[in-house]
Protein backbone atom coordinates (compact mmCIF):
# COMPACT_ATOMS: atom_id res chain seq x y z
CA UNK A 1 0.00 0.00 0.00
CA UNK A 2 1.16 3.51 -0.87
CA UNK A 3 -0.37 6.30 1.22
CA UNK A 4 -0.61 9.58 -0.72
CA UNK A 5 -3.26 11.38 1.36
CA UNK A 6 -1.04 13.25 3.82
CA UNK A 7 -2.72 16.59 3.07
CA UNK A 8 -5.84 15.15 4.72
CA UNK A 9 -3.96 13.54 7.62
CA UNK A 10 -0.42 12.21 7.82
CA UNK A 11 0.23 8.49 8.04
CA UNK A 12 2.23 6.72 9.24
CA UNK A 13 3.11 8.60 12.40
CA UNK A 14 6.54 8.39 14.06
CA UNK A 15 6.55 5.46 16.53
CA UNK A 16 7.26 7.84 19.40
CA UNK A 17 3.85 9.49 18.93
CA UNK A 18 1.98 6.29 19.74
CA UNK A 19 4.45 5.52 22.54
CA UNK A 20 3.86 8.94 24.14
CA UNK A 21 0.11 8.51 24.03
CA UNK A 22 0.21 4.98 25.45
CA UNK A 23 2.56 6.17 28.22
CA UNK A 24 0.15 8.96 29.08
CA UNK A 25 -2.79 6.57 29.31
CA UNK A 26 -0.82 3.90 31.22
CA UNK A 27 1.19 6.06 33.60
CA UNK A 28 -0.47 9.49 33.90
CA UNK A 29 -4.07 9.79 32.76
CA UNK A 30 -4.94 12.65 35.11
CA UNK A 31 -6.63 15.97 34.38
CA UNK A 32 -3.99 18.72 33.98
CA UNK A 33 -4.42 21.79 36.13
CA UNK A 34 -7.46 20.47 37.94
CA UNK A 35 -5.71 18.90 40.91
CA UNK A 36 -2.53 19.30 42.94
CA UNK A 37 -1.45 15.67 42.98
CA UNK A 38 1.60 14.39 41.14
CA UNK A 39 -0.24 12.87 38.16
CA UNK A 40 -2.14 16.09 37.48
CA UNK A 41 1.13 18.03 37.73
CA UNK A 42 2.79 15.60 35.31
CA UNK A 43 -0.07 16.00 32.82
CA UNK A 44 0.24 19.80 33.05
CA UNK A 45 4.00 19.52 32.52
CA UNK A 46 3.47 17.61 29.26
CA UNK A 47 1.09 20.27 27.98
CA UNK A 48 3.54 23.03 28.85
CA UNK A 49 6.38 21.16 27.13
CA UNK A 50 4.20 20.90 24.02
CA UNK A 51 3.78 24.69 24.06
CA UNK A 52 7.56 25.06 24.40
CA UNK A 53 8.30 22.69 21.51
CA UNK A 54 5.84 24.48 19.25
CA UNK A 55 7.13 27.90 20.28
CA UNK A 56 10.61 26.77 19.21
CA UNK A 57 9.24 25.53 15.90
CA UNK A 58 7.37 28.76 15.09
CA UNK A 59 9.70 31.23 16.89
CA UNK A 60 7.14 32.29 19.49
CA UNK A 61 8.80 34.11 22.39
CA UNK A 62 6.10 33.38 24.98
CA UNK A 63 4.81 29.75 24.97
CA UNK A 64 1.64 30.83 26.80
CA UNK A 65 0.59 32.61 23.60
CA UNK A 66 0.03 29.20 21.99
CA UNK A 67 -3.56 28.19 22.69
CA UNK A 68 -4.55 24.56 22.12
CA UNK A 69 -7.65 23.75 20.05
CA UNK A 70 -9.06 20.66 18.36
CA UNK A 71 -7.73 21.57 14.90
CA UNK A 72 -6.92 24.44 12.55
CA UNK A 73 -10.62 24.96 11.81
CA UNK A 74 -11.39 25.75 15.45
CA UNK A 75 -8.36 28.02 15.60
CA UNK A 76 -9.51 29.95 12.52
CA UNK A 77 -13.03 30.27 13.93
CA UNK A 78 -11.63 31.58 17.21
CA UNK A 79 -9.50 34.17 15.42
CA UNK A 80 -12.20 35.35 13.00
CA UNK A 81 -15.28 35.29 15.21
CA UNK A 82 -13.35 36.45 18.23
CA UNK A 83 -11.72 39.45 16.56
CA UNK A 84 -14.08 40.76 13.88
CA UNK A 85 -17.05 43.04 14.52
CA UNK A 86 -19.87 44.35 12.25
CA UNK A 87 -18.48 47.05 10.00
CA UNK A 88 -15.03 45.48 9.78
CA UNK A 89 -13.56 44.52 6.40
CA UNK A 90 -11.36 41.49 5.72
CA UNK A 91 -9.24 40.49 2.72
CA UNK A 92 -8.54 36.91 1.64
CA UNK A 93 -7.59 34.95 -1.47
CA UNK A 94 -9.48 32.77 -3.93
CA UNK A 95 -7.38 29.73 -2.94
CA UNK A 96 -8.78 29.30 0.56
CA UNK A 97 -10.11 26.11 2.14
CA UNK A 98 -13.69 26.03 3.44
CA UNK A 99 -12.25 26.25 6.96
CA UNK A 100 -11.68 29.89 6.03
CA UNK A 101 -14.41 30.55 3.48
CA UNK A 102 -17.34 29.17 5.47
CA UNK A 103 -16.67 31.25 8.61
CA UNK A 104 -16.15 34.28 6.39
CA UNK A 105 -19.42 33.73 4.52
CA UNK A 106 -21.15 33.32 7.88
CA UNK A 107 -19.61 36.58 9.12
CA UNK A 108 -20.71 38.37 5.94
CA UNK A 109 -24.29 37.80 7.06
CA UNK A 110 -23.38 39.39 10.39
CA UNK A 111 -22.15 42.63 8.82
CA UNK A 112 -18.51 41.86 8.01
CA UNK A 113 -17.38 43.03 4.54
CA UNK A 114 -15.23 40.62 2.52
CA UNK A 115 -12.90 41.01 -0.47
CA UNK A 116 -11.62 37.87 -2.21
CA UNK A 117 -8.48 38.53 -4.26
CA UNK A 118 -8.32 36.38 -7.42
CA UNK A 119 -5.21 34.23 -7.69
CA UNK A 120 -3.57 33.12 -10.92
CA UNK A 121 -4.51 29.76 -12.43
CA UNK A 122 -1.53 28.04 -10.82
CA UNK A 123 -2.74 29.26 -7.43
CA UNK A 124 -0.11 31.97 -6.97
CA UNK A 125 -0.95 35.40 -5.60
CA UNK A 126 0.36 38.85 -6.43
CA UNK A 127 0.73 40.74 -3.12
CA UNK A 128 0.20 44.04 -4.95
CA UNK A 129 -3.26 42.92 -6.06
CA UNK A 130 -4.07 42.04 -2.47
CA UNK A 131 -2.86 45.43 -1.24
CA UNK A 132 -5.23 47.14 -3.69
CA UNK A 133 -8.17 45.60 -1.81
CA UNK A 134 -7.25 47.23 1.51
CA UNK A 135 -9.86 49.77 2.61
CA UNK A 136 -10.15 52.19 5.54
CA UNK A 137 -12.36 49.64 7.33
CA UNK A 138 -9.99 46.73 6.70
CA UNK A 139 -9.05 45.03 9.97
CA UNK A 140 -7.51 41.73 8.91
CA UNK A 141 -5.91 39.77 6.09
CA UNK A 142 -6.25 35.99 6.13
CA UNK A 143 -4.36 33.60 3.83
CA UNK A 144 -3.50 29.95 3.73
CA UNK A 145 0.25 29.40 3.73
CA UNK A 146 -0.07 26.65 1.13
CA UNK A 147 -3.04 25.37 -0.83
CA UNK A 148 -4.36 21.95 0.08
CA UNK A 149 -5.35 21.52 -3.60
CA UNK A 150 -2.29 22.55 -5.61
CA UNK A 151 0.36 22.84 -2.92
CA UNK A 152 0.97 26.44 -4.01
CA UNK A 153 2.81 28.54 -1.43
CA UNK A 154 1.38 32.00 -0.93
CA UNK A 155 3.76 34.92 -0.22
CA UNK A 156 3.01 35.32 3.48
CA UNK A 157 6.19 37.24 4.29
CA UNK A 158 5.41 39.87 1.67
CA UNK A 159 1.80 40.06 2.80
CA UNK A 160 2.94 40.21 6.42
CA UNK A 161 4.99 43.27 5.52
CA UNK A 162 1.94 44.90 3.93
CA UNK A 163 -0.13 44.13 7.03
CA UNK A 164 2.51 45.69 9.29
CA UNK A 165 2.72 48.83 7.15
CA UNK A 166 -1.06 49.20 7.08
CA UNK A 167 -1.49 48.33 10.79
CA UNK A 168 -3.65 45.31 9.95
CA UNK A 169 -3.89 41.95 11.66
CA UNK A 170 -2.54 39.03 9.65
CA UNK A 171 -4.02 35.56 10.17
CA UNK A 172 -2.31 32.60 8.48
CA UNK A 173 -3.84 29.17 7.98
CA UNK A 174 -0.80 26.89 8.35
CA UNK A 175 -2.70 23.60 8.23
CA UNK A 176 -0.60 22.39 5.27
CA UNK A 177 2.77 23.85 6.24
CA UNK A 178 3.28 23.56 10.00
CA UNK A 179 6.10 21.05 10.29
CA UNK A 180 6.72 20.83 6.53
CA UNK A 181 7.87 24.37 5.72
CA UNK A 182 9.79 26.91 7.84
CA UNK A 183 7.53 29.30 9.76
CA UNK A 184 8.80 32.25 11.77
CA UNK A 185 5.94 34.34 13.08
CA UNK A 186 8.28 37.26 13.81
CA UNK A 187 10.01 37.42 10.43
CA UNK A 188 6.84 36.53 8.52
CA UNK A 189 4.84 39.28 10.24
CA UNK A 190 2.14 36.87 11.40
CA UNK A 191 -0.21 37.99 14.18
CA UNK A 192 -2.36 34.87 14.35
CA UNK A 193 -1.19 31.44 13.21
CA UNK A 194 -3.69 28.58 12.99
CA UNK A 195 -2.17 25.09 12.86
CA UNK A 196 -3.30 21.51 13.11
CA UNK A 197 -1.47 18.67 14.82
CA UNK A 198 -2.49 15.73 12.66
CA UNK A 199 -0.78 16.62 9.39
CA UNK A 200 2.90 17.56 9.07
CA UNK A 201 3.37 17.84 12.83
CA UNK A 202 2.67 14.07 12.91
CA UNK A 203 0.44 14.27 15.96
CA UNK A 204 -2.98 12.66 16.41
CA UNK A 205 -6.28 13.97 15.13
CA UNK A 206 -8.11 16.29 17.49
CA UNK A 207 -5.08 18.45 18.19
CA UNK A 208 -4.15 21.91 16.96
CA UNK A 209 -3.67 25.44 18.11
CA UNK A 210 -3.64 29.17 17.58
CA UNK A 211 -0.54 31.30 18.03
CA UNK A 212 -1.60 34.71 19.33
CA UNK A 213 1.07 37.26 18.51
CA UNK A 214 2.36 40.05 20.68
CA UNK A 215 0.49 42.64 18.59
CA UNK A 216 -2.88 41.10 19.48
CA UNK A 217 -4.63 42.50 22.53
CA UNK A 218 -6.22 39.40 24.02
CA UNK A 219 -9.01 41.49 25.53
CA UNK A 220 -10.10 42.25 21.95
CA UNK A 221 -10.26 38.53 21.15
CA UNK A 222 -13.52 37.01 22.39
CA UNK A 223 -13.32 33.32 23.39
CA UNK A 224 -15.38 30.80 21.44
CA UNK A 225 -16.37 29.10 24.69
CA UNK A 226 -16.39 29.81 28.40
CA UNK A 227 -16.06 27.45 31.34
CA UNK A 228 -13.76 25.73 33.78
CA UNK A 229 -10.03 26.21 33.38
CA UNK A 230 -8.70 24.93 36.69
CA UNK A 231 -7.59 28.48 37.52
CA UNK A 232 -9.29 31.29 39.45
CA UNK A 233 -12.05 28.87 40.46
CA UNK A 234 -13.37 31.36 43.01
CA UNK A 235 -14.64 33.61 40.18
CA UNK A 236 -17.58 32.97 37.87
CA UNK A 237 -16.06 35.16 35.17
CA UNK A 238 -13.66 33.80 32.55
CA UNK A 239 -9.95 34.33 33.36
CA UNK A 240 -8.48 37.20 31.37
CA UNK A 241 -4.94 35.81 30.96
CA UNK A 242 -3.24 33.40 28.55
CA UNK A 243 -3.71 30.61 27.80
CA UNK A 244 -6.67 30.06 30.16
CA UNK A 245 -8.85 32.73 28.55
CA UNK A 246 -9.22 30.46 25.47
CA UNK A 247 -8.86 26.96 26.93
CA UNK A 248 -12.08 26.13 28.77
CA UNK A 249 -12.86 22.51 29.59
CA UNK A 250 -10.68 19.46 30.03
CA UNK A 251 -8.04 19.44 27.29
CA UNK A 252 -7.18 16.55 25.00
CA UNK A 253 -4.15 15.79 27.15
CA UNK A 254 -3.40 12.38 25.66
CA UNK A 255 -3.60 13.93 22.19
CA UNK A 256 -1.31 16.78 23.21
CA UNK A 257 1.17 14.20 24.55
CA UNK A 258 1.19 12.73 21.06
CA UNK A 259 1.50 16.18 19.51
CA UNK A 260 4.49 16.91 21.74
CA UNK A 261 6.17 13.75 20.45
CA UNK A 262 5.34 14.73 16.87
CA UNK A 263 6.70 18.26 17.30
CA UNK A 264 9.88 16.89 18.84
CA UNK A 265 10.24 14.50 15.89
CA UNK A 266 9.99 17.45 13.48
CA UNK A 267 12.50 19.48 15.49
CA UNK A 268 14.91 16.53 15.58
CA UNK A 269 14.62 15.89 11.84
CA UNK A 270 14.75 19.61 11.07
CA UNK A 271 12.08 21.38 9.03
CA UNK A 272 14.62 22.27 6.34
CA UNK A 273 15.62 18.61 6.00
CA UNK A 274 11.97 17.51 5.78
CA UNK A 275 11.30 20.25 3.24
CA UNK A 276 14.31 19.19 1.12
CA UNK A 277 13.27 15.52 1.09
CA UNK A 278 9.67 16.29 0.16
CA UNK A 279 10.72 18.80 -2.53
CA UNK A 280 12.96 16.22 -4.20
CA UNK A 281 10.14 13.69 -4.28
CA UNK A 282 7.47 16.05 -5.61
CA UNK A 283 9.90 17.20 -8.30
CA UNK A 284 10.36 13.58 -9.43
CA UNK A 285 6.61 13.06 -9.43
CA UNK A 286 6.03 16.18 -11.53
CA UNK A 287 8.78 15.25 -13.99
CA UNK A 288 7.39 11.73 -14.35
CA UNK A 289 3.86 12.96 -15.00
CA UNK A 290 4.98 15.67 -17.43
CA UNK A 291 6.09 12.93 -19.82
CA UNK A 292 2.55 11.51 -19.95
CA UNK A 293 0.51 13.55 -22.49
CA UNK A 294 -2.89 12.47 -21.13
CA UNK A 295 -2.17 14.11 -17.74
CA UNK A 296 -2.95 17.73 -16.85
CA UNK A 297 -1.01 19.06 -13.86
CA UNK A 298 -2.08 21.97 -11.66
CA UNK A 299 -0.03 24.39 -9.59
CA UNK A 300 3.47 25.81 -10.01
CA UNK A 301 6.11 23.80 -11.87
CA UNK A 302 8.93 25.08 -9.66
CA UNK A 303 9.22 23.11 -6.41
CA UNK A 304 10.35 26.25 -4.56
CA UNK A 305 6.82 27.60 -5.07
CA UNK A 306 4.97 24.59 -3.68
CA UNK A 307 4.80 21.95 -0.98
CA UNK A 308 4.63 18.20 -1.63
CA UNK A 309 1.02 18.17 -2.80
CA UNK A 310 0.11 17.68 -6.45
CA UNK A 311 -3.28 17.80 -8.19
CA UNK A 312 -3.78 16.30 -11.63
CA UNK A 313 -6.42 14.98 -14.00
CA UNK A 314 -6.29 12.25 -16.62
CA UNK A 315 -7.95 12.74 -19.97
CA UNK A 316 -11.34 11.03 -20.35
CA UNK A 317 -11.33 9.74 -16.74
CA UNK A 318 -13.10 11.33 -13.77
CA UNK A 319 -11.04 12.00 -10.62
CA UNK A 320 -13.13 9.52 -8.62
CA UNK A 321 -12.61 6.82 -11.26
CA UNK A 322 -8.85 7.39 -11.27
CA UNK A 323 -8.62 7.24 -7.47
CA UNK A 324 -10.73 4.10 -7.33
CA UNK A 325 -8.63 2.30 -9.96
CA UNK A 326 -5.38 3.35 -8.32
CA UNK A 327 -6.52 1.90 -5.00
CA UNK A 328 -8.07 -1.29 -6.36
CA UNK A 329 -5.31 -2.20 -8.79
CA UNK A 330 -2.18 -0.66 -7.30
CA UNK A 331 -2.87 -0.03 -3.61
CA UNK A 332 -2.36 3.73 -3.96
CA UNK A 333 -4.48 5.74 -1.55
CA UNK A 334 -5.19 9.34 -2.64
CA UNK A 335 -8.04 11.83 -2.62
CA UNK A 336 -10.24 12.87 -5.57
CA UNK A 337 -12.81 15.64 -5.75
CA UNK A 338 -12.98 19.22 -4.51
CA UNK A 339 -10.94 18.78 -1.30
CA UNK A 340 -13.23 21.10 0.73
CA UNK A 341 -11.94 24.00 -1.36
CA UNK A 342 -14.40 24.91 -4.14
CA UNK A 343 -13.00 28.43 -4.47
CA UNK A 344 -9.54 27.02 -5.17
CA UNK A 345 -10.92 24.67 -7.82
CA UNK A 346 -12.78 27.53 -9.48
CA UNK A 347 -9.48 29.42 -9.54
CA UNK A 348 -7.56 26.62 -11.27
CA UNK A 349 -10.46 25.73 -13.60
CA UNK A 350 -11.39 22.32 -12.19
CA UNK A 351 -14.78 23.08 -10.64
CA UNK A 352 -17.08 21.14 -10.27
CA UNK A 353 -15.34 17.85 -11.13
CA UNK A 354 -12.21 18.47 -9.06
CA UNK A 355 -8.88 16.70 -9.36
CA UNK A 356 -6.91 13.70 -8.17
CA UNK A 357 -4.56 14.72 -5.36
CA UNK A 358 -1.29 13.04 -4.37
CA UNK A 359 0.17 14.42 -1.13
CA UNK A 360 3.48 13.13 0.20
CA UNK A 361 5.24 13.22 3.57
CA UNK A 362 8.65 12.78 5.13
CA UNK A 363 7.91 9.02 5.23
CA UNK A 364 7.30 8.82 1.47
CA UNK A 365 10.08 6.99 -0.35
CA UNK A 366 11.64 7.45 -3.77
CA UNK A 367 10.46 3.97 -4.68
CA UNK A 368 6.85 4.83 -3.90
CA UNK A 369 7.01 7.84 -6.21
CA UNK A 370 8.44 5.71 -9.02
CA UNK A 371 5.80 3.04 -8.45
CA UNK A 372 3.01 5.59 -8.62
CA UNK A 373 4.26 6.99 -11.94
CA UNK A 374 4.43 3.50 -13.39
CA UNK A 375 0.99 2.71 -12.00
CA UNK A 376 -0.53 5.68 -13.82
CA UNK A 377 1.26 4.68 -17.03
CA UNK A 378 -0.07 1.14 -16.68
CA UNK A 379 -3.56 2.46 -15.97
CA UNK A 380 -3.53 4.50 -19.16
CA UNK A 381 -2.16 1.55 -21.14
CA UNK A 382 -5.10 -0.55 -19.94
CA UNK A 383 -7.55 2.12 -21.05
CA UNK A 384 -6.08 2.43 -24.57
Amino acid sequence: MIYFDNAATSWPKPPEVKEAMVRFMDEIGANPGRSGHLLSIEAARIIYEAREALSTLFNVKDPSRIVFTLNATESINLALKGMLRPGDHIVTSSMEHNSVMRPLRHLEKKGIALSVVPCFQDGTLDPKELEKQVQPATKMIILNHASNVTGTLLPIREVGRIARERHLLFLVDAAQTAGAYPIDVEKDGVDLLAFTGHKSLYGPQGTGGLVIGENVNIQDLTPLKHGGTGSRSEFEEQPDFLPDRFESGTPNAVGIAGLLAGARFVLKQGVESIRRHESQLIEKLIEGFKDIPQITLYGPEETKDRIATLSFNIQNLSPSEVASLLEEEFGILCRPGLHCAPSAHKTIGTFPKGTVRFSLSTFTSDGEVKQSIEAVRHLLHQKD
